[in-house]
């Protein structure tokens, strides 16, 4: 990855060793307190985050690698694409993502997987294929993420799985675009005055002005 890139700080952190999943599994239950919202809901330009929490269970997986799997309800409210109005939403995602040992310094490194937030602000070239399948690969397919120091971050896991589910472009519900009503008639334009009418009538006032006389 490059150096200059700058990523944004993960304001829920919950870090895990891998030495403290048990052999039979973790589970736990993890939730945002009102700062940790506040600052989430501004980095996914939310108007506000009224609630996140997740039920996770971590199991071991692989040669000292980890697994997340669970749940996470999000309470958010979004302003409408529409109307402009914001509402209230509820979001129910699943959550599912494995973790790998970082390789050693002396064996040849595999290709490493970067996670979904850094894979999009970092511009890297690749064929062209449809963006259904690139999507289907980034969330089925990927080598697994890295364990950092021997650690991941179930806070960071959870507020990613949240971006991902979050509609780009919220619409409240029964809101709709206005089209003109077409069983209205149109406005009829004023009629035209002829240039020649209007003399004709301002002779034919004089002319009445002139019998009076």
């Amino acid at each position: 990855m490059s150096d200059d890139l700058q990523l944004p700080e993960n304001p829920f952190a919950r870090p895990l060793a891998a030495v403290e999943v048990p052999e039979d599994g973790l589970e736990l239950t993890i939730a945002a307190d009102a700062a940790e919202r506040a600052a989430l809901a501004d980095m996914d330009d939310l108007a506000a985050l009224n609630r996140l929490e997740a039920k996770l269970k971590v199991t071991r997986a692989g040669r000292g690698g980890l697994r997340v799997e669970g749940e996470l309800t999000a309470d958010v409210r979004q302003t409408c694409v529409v109307t402009l109005e914001e509402f209230d939403a509820r979001i129910v995602e699943p959550i599912d993502v494995s973790f790998a040992p970082e390789p050693t310094p002396t064996a040849p490194p595999p290709a490493e997987r970067m996670s979904r937030r850094r894979r999009e602000a970092e511009p890297v070239e690749q064929k062209e294929e449809p963006r259904a399948s690139r999507h289907i690969a980034d969330l089925d397919a990927d080598a697994p993420d890295p364990l950092v120091d021997g650690r991941i971050d179930l806070g960071a896991v959870v507020a990613e799985f949240l971006a991902l589910a979050l509609d780009p472009y919220p619409r409240k519900p029964g809101a709709r675009f206005a089209l003109p009503d077409e069983t209205e008639p149109p406005e009829e334009a004023p009629a035209k005055v002829s240039p020649f009418a209007r003399l004709r009538d301002a002779l034919g006032e004089d002319s009445g002005k002139r019998r009076r006389k």
